[in-house]
């Protein structure tokens, strides 16, 4: 390297010679001096590499280069104690470089250097130490330190009359108690003594590694009562009551935070006045890192609940409001923490209420997303079965960010608002706000998260405010539906019950049921309810829950409608599915080519202009369902206006283009006008383009053909059988009005010759549709018959079922009242199932589980 090395070297004090001068021109020559046989020698080249590795890192790179290390090696244990010392001191310069540890570590010094540490000499125990607490940084020296009976001495050495083996000894006990189970093994009672010893200290670094390692010791419940038993608690009030500098009084204060978790130790701190003084410190205190740390160690302390009521009991919440307006992040993590665990106390949650919510609703708007995530968590705990909390959150004007921080970029801050968003639910007024705020629209995208607590809070949201039509509306919309199903197959137990729970509310309505269905959810809760192991209390909720606001599906997947499963417009029969198989839209159905396959008969009595306006206000949303015919009234009556504006425009445009024929005082007279006519055109043309675009969506519709019959049909029901004073009375009356309107009785042994598939088939020839409304059926068998009866028995309030059963039959049940005996006894017995004859004897009603009964659901 170039560099000279030159070093003077006093020999023992019982050497009569003259000092030796060793003098060299590169470090190499010196390392061969580390073989000299002579103990002058070996003793000045160790002082001269000592001086050499002290001037920076690159030399003792090169030392290490040379093979100085492994000859050092052998000389730290020399009898000699000059040699010794010197080699030692070479060793604790050069440990601080990361290649030289890894040298070190792999000649296992650890051994010999913890040997030395009995020596008398202070010099080798600075050094030795030095090397000890550099080389700890790693695990696997910790492991060799404790394993080799290092701590012992090092402990022994922090009564040394010397700073530096002090500030040594106590850093390299610090670094032994991190990340190894040595700090559960530390319960005897010599350890903590010489460290509370070392807190009187002046030198700041020395405490500060005192109140460290203290603070490592302290997470151990044993450690902390060998710490009281020695007054420990004394000594942290001292150096928190003292002027000393913030950065020691930080690290006193998260001693004092694990001690704080015991309820005796607080309790003591109480009586003596030492809590007190605490918070007074902490609210006095300008120092944000001494604020931060004093609500961590309320925070501790507040898990415990003897210890939540002793801090209430002192009015802990004051000094925690008073932080959340603190102008430091740190404070208002640490601060908004210590609420949330104060809060699980019933009178520390209602105190924070009118101050403290308002101050926690403006974290939210915080652009730290740490900040918000224990923000919001604090109000997810305050609000929690609170309903004053929950109106002070309301005034203070907190939905609107609170909806918001649903598009936060941390995990925890989003579940956490959602359960806020339920726990203010529970206020019916406030559920109506939080609405109103567009909350659906907002869940759609954490239902999208990957983390199992956000999808399980998101969803649980759903249910909670999805119960209103407009709700569900914004979460079509907003693409919320599919996320929501795919959660019906996550892992997560908690995710599926809630997702479920989700779908049972938002399949309320049939539009919403309908997209559900056509997303999966059916197939996937058929196959979660045979499970016994991931189905829940909610899966058959929301099984039963879609099949009753998709009566189509329903009736096509399990062939049963019941009384209260009401046939409205729309509804369509295309036979049994086999399992496995989805049904089609409407839509779909329509759009296919003509086949020989069974017709599918639709219902469907609604005015041709409601289902326009209907069809309009959702054609907007996800997965609209259409149908086979195209409205053109409501088109027709528009393109009348269309022309109107039209020659409205044009008449504007030839006033205008015959102002050049007036003479120049019409002229005149006229151009005042000019500004106010282009203005007129240029807003009739707004319209026109406006009103052609309204044409267009609604002639790319379609629309349910309406049944005109089945509307008449229905109108005559109401005027002849829903007036008759009994319900025998109209079931009978509407029995024989259906078989008259589907081709009258049939006798039993000519069933076979009532052709009505050859009827069917003509009226699908004659539509080029295999969609048949059922109005126009006039040949009709079973499931015809018993569809009609049902349809027409919903609209004017009759109970009944509609029964699927085999080879094109179909029937329905009523439950009617026995005949005997009569007056007030007979509405006390249970009313009997009948099954309507449609076929046979129109209106007879026969009795359920008899052999007339099993002989008309069966073939002959």
């Amino acid at each position: 390297m170039g560099k000279k090395v030159k070093k003077e070297v006093e020999p023992p004090p019982k050497d009569d010679y003259a000092p030796l001068f060793i003098e060299s021109k590169t470090a190499a020559t010196v390392v061969l001096m580390l073989s000299s046989p002579e103990e002058k020698v070996l003793a000045a080249a160790c002082e001269a590499l000592y001086t050499f590795a002290s001037k920076g890192d690159e030399n003792k790179v090169t030392l290490l280069g040379l093979g100085a290390v492994e000859h050092l090696h052998k000389l730290i244990s020399h009898e000699n104690l000059f040699v010794r010392r010197n080699a030692i001191m070479v060793f604790g310069i050069m440990a601080s470089n990361n290649d030289v540890k890894k040298v070190l570590r792999e000649l296992d010094v650890t051994s010999t250097l913890i040997s030395q540490l009995a020596a008398e000499d202070v010099v080798i125990h600075e050094f030795a130490t030095l090397c000890l607490a550099q080389m700890a940084v790693e695990y696997t020296t910790k492991v060799q330190i404790f394993e080799q009976g290092g701590l012992e001495p090092l402990i022994k050495l922090l009564g040394s009359p010397d700073p530096d083996v002090k500030k040594n000894s106590v850093e390299c006990i610090y670094l032994l108690m991190q990340d190894f189970e040595s700090c559960s093994a530390v319960h005897a009672p010599n350890v903590i003594p010489p460290l509370l010893e070392l807190l009187k200290s002046e030198y700041p670094v020395i405490q500060s590694l005192a109140l460290k390692t203290l603070e490592v010791i302290s997470r151990d419940g044993e450690n902390r009562k060998i710490l009281q038993e020695n007054k420990g608690l004394d000594y942290l009030m001292k150096i928190l009551e003292s002027n000393e500098s913030s950065d020691v009084q930080v690290e006193a204060l998260s001693v004092l935070g694990n001690c704080l978790e015991d309820v005796h130790t607080l309790q003591l701190i109480q009586e003596t006045g030492g809590l007190k003084k605490l918070l007074e410190f902490t609210g006095a205190s300008s120092y944000p890192d001494i604020q931060e740390k004093a609500a961590k160690a309320i925070t501790k302390a507040a898990y415990d609940s003897e210890n939540r009521k002793i801090l209430n009991e002192e009015e802990v919440e004051k000094y925690l409001v008073n932080l959340l307006e603190i102008d430091n992040d740190g404070v208002k993590v640490a601060a908004s923490q210590a609420v949330s665990a104060m809060s699980e106390n019933s009178a520390s949650k209602r105190a924070f209420g009118p101050q403290g919510i308002p101050q926690l609703v403006q974290l939210l708007n915080s652009d730290n997303e740490e900040v918000k995530e224990a923000a919001v968590t604090a109000l997810a705990n305050l609000t929690a079965a609170s309903p004053s909390n929950a109106s002070a959150f309301l005034e203070a004007e907190g939905i609107e960010p609170l909806v918001n921080t649903l598009s936060a970029q941390r995990d925890g801050t989003i579940a956490s608002a959602a359960t806020v968003l339920t726990n203010l639910a529970e206020q019916v007024s406030l559920c109506v706000n939080i609405r109103s705020q567009g909350i659906l629209r907002a869940l759609a995208e954490p239902l999208r998260s990957t983390n199992s607590q956000v999808q399980s809070k998101a969803a649980f949201a759903v249910a909670v405010f999805g119960c209103d039509a407009e709700a569900r509306a914004e979460l079509r919309n907003a693409g919320g539906l599919r996320p929501l199903v795919a959660l019906l197959s996550s892992k997560d137990e908690e995710v599926r019950r809630n997702a479920c729970r989700a779908i049972t509310v938002c399949a309320s309505d049939e539009q919403t049921a309908v997209q559900l269905c056509r997303l999966g959810a059916l197939d996937i809760l058929e196959e979660m309810n045979l499970s016994t192991g991931r189905k829940n209390n909610f899966s058959e909720a929301a099984l039963g829950k879609l099949l009753d606001n998709n009566l189509s599906q329903k009736y096509s997947q399990i062939g049963y409608l019941s009384s209260s499963n009401i046939i409205t417009d729309g509804f369509y029969d295309c036979g049994q599915l086999k399992p496995g198989v989805k049904i089609l839209s409407l839509e779909e159905l329509s759009m296919q080519d003509l086949t020989d396959r069974r017709a599918i008969i639709l219902i469907n009595a609604k005015r041709q202009d409601l289902a326009v306006q209907e069809n309009a206000q959702d054609s907007s949303n996800e997965l609209t369902v259409l149908s086979p015919s195209v409205s053109r009234k409501g088109s027709r009556r528009k393109r009348s206006s269309v022309v109107s504006l039209v020659d409205e425009k044009q008449e504007l445009s030839g006033h205008r283009s015959s102002l050049s024929k007036r003479s120049p005082r019409e002229k005149a007279l006229r151009k005042r006008k000019e500004t106010k006519e282009e203005e007129k055109i240029k807003e009739v043309a707004e319209i026109i383009s406006q009103m052609e675009d309204e044409i267009k969506l609604e002639d790319s519709q379609w629309l349910p053909p309406p049944d005109l019959i089945l509307m008449d049909y229905i109108n005559d029901a109401f005027e002849t059988i829903l007036p008759l004073t009994t319900t025998r009375e109209k079931i009978v009356a509407l029995a024989q009005f259906v078989a008259d309107k589907m081709g009258g009785p049939i006798e039993r042994d000519k069933l076979h010759d009532f052709n009505w598939q050859l009827h069917i088939s003509e009226i699908e020839f004659e539509l080029k549709c295999n969609v048949v409304p059922i109005g126009k059926i006039k040949k009709g068998t079973f499931c015809h018959r018993a569809l009609l009866f049902k349809a027409i028995a919903d609209r004017i309030g009759i109970p009944c079922s509609l029964v699927r059963g085999e080879y094109n039959r179909a029937w329905n049940e009523v439950k009617l009242v026995g005949d005997a005996p009569q007056g007030i006894a007979a509405l006390l017995l249970p009313p009997q199932e009948y099954i309507v004859d449609l076929m046979f004897e129109p209106g007879s009603l026969i009795k359920q589980g008899s052999a007339q009964a099993d002989q008309y659901k069966q073939m002959y």
